[in-house]
């Protein structure tokens, strides 16, 4: 049996499944550390210009087509909006630092970080900054406080900056302005964006939402982590990242390309499940599956698959499911 090169820990220190298909990962990197060459050297040139938001169309196309990793925490800063938000307060996480926190919030916090990345052999020495980001962040709003999930968003931001105050503005743009109230109690927005997109998947492979209909599997079971923690731990972490790199720029108009990238990609696999359990099972295990694990390939597809998809069409969709849960409620009254 050929032994890999390749380590039982990732890039960004996690640790491979035992049963980890290294034979297709390495027929996928040797071609994907060449896009990683030629997309460093590109992004190197545009961000010596200074002002990357001078150019939108091609901020946008780079985007799309990766972020090398020691450049992410720049251009997700000025792409997202964090920055800007930085720069109009610029003392406010130091300020929150020294805030007297809530007990009991403090107590939840600390009860997840063990539970947070712990396939990750260098998270010990995150916990502590992830701590005073999300109690820091909980006190800032309390509309959102802190709730599940938000540890992996935070984690893997962490990660990738190792900047505290970083994480802190990205977390906030991402809470506030990409995917406002997924994260509150109610979680309005989370609940019908889910629903949009069992609509649109409906539309599109109107096959493969008939058969998970007919298992009896709610899409809030498969899509609500998905959306929750914007894809960490849900898909391998390179496409996490790369899903982030364009949820920073887009919104969350991506999230939903990618959850019918997804669901269109495992058509076959969907349709050859015959009960709940399995369907369930595969929906679970997609940070081991190849196609996912093929970054630069998918995210091409999150862009191609789903077809146009303006932000005017999910709108409607979402205005027009809001409205009738509203009136299924009056009705139920």
């Amino acid at each position: 049996m050929a032994v890999s090169k390749f380590s039982d820990v990732d890039e960004y220190g996690f640790k491979r499944e035992p049963d980890f298909d290294y034979q297709s990962y390495e027929n996928i990197m040797s071609s994907y550390y060449t896009v990683l060459t030629t997309r460093s050297i590109k992004w190197t040139k545009f961000l010596k210009t200074g002002n990357i938001l001078g150019d939108p169309r091609k901020l946008k196309r780079f985007v799309r087509k990766g972020i090398p990793g020691p450049m992410r925490e720049e251009v997700w800063m000025k792409s997202s909006g964090a920055a800007w938000m930085q720069q109009k307060d610029p003392t406010l996480y130091q300020t929150l630092l020294r805030y007297e926190y809530d007990q009991e919030i403090a107590d939840q916090i600390k009860i997840d970080l063990p539970r947070t990345f712990p396939d990750n052999i260098h998270f010990d020495e995150y916990k502590l900054g992830l701590y005073n980001v999300l109690i820091t962040y909980a006190h800032h709003n309390k509309s959102v406080g802190y709730c599940q999930g938000l540890n992996y968003i935070a984690g893997l931001i962490l990660i990738v900056t190792k900047n505290e105050e970083s994480t802190f503005w990205l977390l906030k743009v991402l809470v506030e302005n990409i995917v406002p109230m997924y994260h509150t109690k109610k979680m309005v927005n989370l609940i019908t964006d889910i629903d949009v997109l069992s609509e649109l998947i409906r539309i599109r492979v109107p096959d493969v939402h008939r058969h998970i209909a007919d298992l009896g599997l709610p899409w809030a079971v498969i899509a609500t982590k998905w959306f929750i923690c914007v894809y960490a731990e849900v898909v391998p972490t390179e496409t996490a990242l790369r899903i982030w790199d364009c949820v920073f720029l887009e919104g969350n108009k991506v999230l939903l390309r990618v959850g019918i990238s997804i669901v269109v990609g495992l058509r076959r696999e969907i349709l050859a499940t015959d009960d709940i359990s399995a369907l369930i099972g595969l929906f679970r295990t997609l940070e081991s599956n190849t196609t996912l694990m093929d970054c630069h390939r998918f995210m091409k597809s999150v862009f191609k698959i789903p077809g146009t998809l303006k932000r005017a069409q999910i709108d409607a969709l979402r205005k027009q499911i809001y409205e009738q849960r509203k009136t299924s409620k009056l009705k139920d009254s």
